[in-house]
């Protein structure tokens, strides 16, 4: 059986003795009186929560899949991820680095690095869903309207709304230039926004109340290229001036792509016919203000890779250890069974001590830039 054991004591390792991190917080106020006995609670029931909630429904998620109901475009997740989310913002996982002007724990990022890892290695097609929150707050955090960060920012704090990056379109992925999502303007200040944008992760679902969703798209005067895309924010429900939801907007998930192993995650086609945004940062200079996202973002894709790293070596540790086959180069080690177990083979420990050394290099690497 599939097996995750938290790597409690090397993330301490790498934050208390190696990189000293209580040490730095000295010297930034707001994070002063984080201590070792802070940041390892953290770390134990961030652990616990993503191997006893999250990593069970690992493999369930991915044989179950999303389904997308093709009259009403809502997306179901697999079994057990809704009630696994509520886990999540019940337990304040949502605002652990987050602004305390908005709800949130103000703790340092990166503790939300590591819960991360942490949730990638338990279960990365759950872990999607919330994951690209965060990026949408602290885009909206640096160039959202003070309106805007009033309406947003505490949800997206809170995890009652989540968040998304709507970038790649059918005809373009990395030349973002070339995208072609209209945005028109409104009498009220808003746009009403038209266009496809594909692989668009946990682009629709219902474990939350809302979804906020960054679009890239151009203005009708705009400039060609690059310099000609605006940001705007584009909730899946209308907001209302008191807050309060109302109706659908005009952007839904079009169809589900099925990405390997991680089939439990909504990747989404969108598709937007007239849907009411507003505008995030100045016009025309959109790409500047997603970058804020799409930093996070790749912090987001190096984590996944740590994540899996370290979930894959201790399963083939297991494996090595449980396997039969062949004896011994320096005689039997096994006497009571017909061959010794693989771990003994030179070349196989080798490969071993290379994933172990990648896991722990990476998460060190990790937690150094998140300080």
């Amino acid at each position: 059986m599939p097996q995750y054991n938290p790597p409690l004591r090397d993330m301490q390792f790498v934050m208390h003795e190696v990189l000293k991190v209580t040490d730095e917080f000295k010297a930034i106020p707001k994070h002063a009186d984080v201590d070792v006995d802070t940041i390892n609670a953290v770390l134990e029931e961030a652990g616990k929560f993503a191997a006893e909630v999250t990593f069970p429904l690992n493999i369930s998620g991915d044989d179950e899949g999303c389904k997308l109901d093709k009259t009403t475009h809502e997306v179901t997740p697999p079994k057990g991820f809704k009630e696994a989310y509520a886990q999540y913002v019940e337990g304040g996982w949502a605002a652990l680095s987050c602004d305390p002007e908005y709800g949130g724990q103000g703790l340092p990022f990166v503790l939300n690095q590591c819960l991360y890892e942490m949730l990638n290695s338990a279960n990365q097609a759950w872990t999607m869903y919330p994951g690209l929150s965060h990026g949408a707050y602290e885009a909206l955090h640096a160039h959202g309207t003070d309106e805007q960060k009033k309406l947003y920012l505490p949800k997206l704090t809170s995890g009652e709304w989540t968040g998304t990056m709507c970038l790649t379109e059918p005809h373009c992925g990395t030349d973002l230039g070339l995208l072609r999502t209209k945005a028109e303007p409104q009498p009220d200040g808003t746009y009403r926004l038209t266009g496809n944008k594909i692989f668009i992760s946990a682009g629709e679902h219902d474990m939350a109340a809302n979804i906020v969703h960054l679009v890239l798209a151009r203005l009708p005067d705009a400039p060609q290229g690059s310099k000609g895309i605006s940001l705007f924010a584009v909730p899946k429900f209308n907001i209302g001036k008191d807050g309060a939801l109302g109706s659908r907007n005009g952007i839904y998930c079009g169809g589900l792509e099925h990405k390997m192993g991680i089939h439990g995650n909504a990747t989404a086609q969108m598709v937007l016919e007239g849907a009411v945004g507003t505008m995030v940062g100045a016009p025309n200079k959109g790409l500047a203000a997603m970058f804020v996202m799409m930093n996070a973002a790749r912090l987001g894709v190096g984590n996944q890779s740590l994540g899996l790293t370290e979930v894959a070596f201790q399963n083939a540790l297991a494996y090595a250890k449980d396997r039969i086959q062949m004896r011994s180069l320096s005689g039997v080690k096994a006497k009571d069974k017909p061959a010794d177990p693989i771990i003994v083979h030179p070349d196989v420990r080798k490969m071993l001590l290379t994933a172990k050394a990648y896991a722990e290099g990476g998460r060190a690497l990790a937690i150094y830039c998140t300080l």
